[in-house]
């Protein structure tokens, strides 16, 4: 399985699917995802009461759905502590699917992608198995390439504290789906910010695991445990070791590739690629976006925050520090901004 996911690097993953032009984590997002070339489609999965996977942003949903125009569930608003952070709103967790079924889906970043705000009120949450279900489809109709679903676990130590494991629910939906195997016809990567569920998940799953880091804090397990270990410490010779007992490879913020000077404009590698590669471990740097509000200086333009940059040219920059792939809300600028490095390739050499 790791030897097919690293196929055709660098790996394009989309974000939630195309939120640029889509609402993040619905249908339409995906299905455009893999007409406009990626190669994963990436949900978030919570968990419902009533022990079902479902693909949400966070668990906090009253920013990404109309669960407030909905008076049946006024009642249900409430302040909860995630991971040490206080968020008030209405969480997956007190809803079954069912009831989840009843909302629709709205745009979370309004103000930066004014475009999709026409699109609110059509898509309902989907399940994972809904999300498998599409990537499925597309390799059964033979696109020319094989789509699989890169997964990521949120707020694991959360739902484990609620007696809703999210491994226990990610593994037996993957049996029932048929996906739990190294022949899958839908390939999975499963992905979290915390380390001792993928630690957990090692023997229970062929799917390449894969740890994500920060710039800053820690993996929440880390810290309800007293672990003193950082993000940071993972990144280094001794941390990615570490790292690479339990997983195939890292997803770093891509400040931990290349650092941003104090103005926002790209300055130096940091040589995690590198390490990382040493360790045995691929790097997949999230999140690519083209609107200027998400680039470095460097590559603005014009002064709204809302107006795309040149971010080909962010990839590139990326692509020649060595990373293995990328998650983006934009495939089709990932996908050509890839096309553009590997014809450059050649020439280089």
């Amino acid at each position: 399985m790791t030897g097919s996911v690293q196929e055709g690097a660098p790996v394009l993953i989309a974000h939630r699917g195309v939120p640029g032009h889509r609402l993040e984590h619905t249908r339409p997002s995906y299905e455009l995802a893999i007409e406009l070339g990626t190669d994963f489609i990436e949900p978030d999965v919570v968990a419902t009461r009533d022990g079902h996977l479902v693909v949400r942003h966070e668990n906090e949903i009253g920013h990404t759905t109309d669960v407030a125009e909905h008076p049946e569930f006024t009642e249900r608003r409430t302040t909860k502590v995630v991971d040490g952070v206080p968020f008030s709103g209405w969480f997956t967790e007190d809803f079954t699917l069912a009831e989840l079924k009843r909302l629709r889906t709205r745009e979370r970043l309004p103000q930066l992608r004014p475009q999709n705000l026409v699109l609110a009120g059509r898509e309902p949450i989907l399940t994972f198995a809904e999300v498998v279900q599409i990537a499925r489809d597309a390799n059964e109709a033979e696109i020319g390439r094989r789509v699989g679903v890169y997964v990521e676990t949120k707020h694991p130590t959360y739902f484990h504290d609620l007696d809703l494991d999210l491994n226990d629910l990610l593994v037996a939906e993957m049996e029932r789906l048929g996906i739990n195997d190294d022949d899958a016809d839908v390939p999975v990567v499963i992905q979290s910010m915390e380390s001792a569920n993928l630690q957990e998940l090692r023997p229970r799953t062929p799917a390449p695991l894969v740890q994500l880091m920060d710039r800053a804090g820690a993996p929440f397990d880390f810290v309800a445990s007293g672990d003193p270990r950082t993000y940071a410490d993972l990144t280094t010779a001794d941390g990615l070791e570490f790292v690479a007992a339990y997983a195939d490879g890292i997803g770093p913020n891509k400040s931990l590739v290349i650092e941003r000077a104090p103005d926002h404009r790209l300055t130096d590698e940091t040589g995690l690629v590198g390490r990382a590669h040493e360790a045995g471990l691929w790097v997949h740097i999230w999140t690519m976006r083209d609107e200027n509000n998400f680039l470095p200086l460097d590559y603005r333009v014009g002064t709204a925050r809302s107006a795309h940059g040149d971010a080909a040219a962010e990839y590139l920059r990326f692509f020649e520090a060595g990373v293995d792939g990328v998650f983006s809300d934009f495939t089709q600028t990932a996908w050509a901004a890839r096309e553009a490095f590997r014809a450059a390739v050649p020439a280089a050499g």
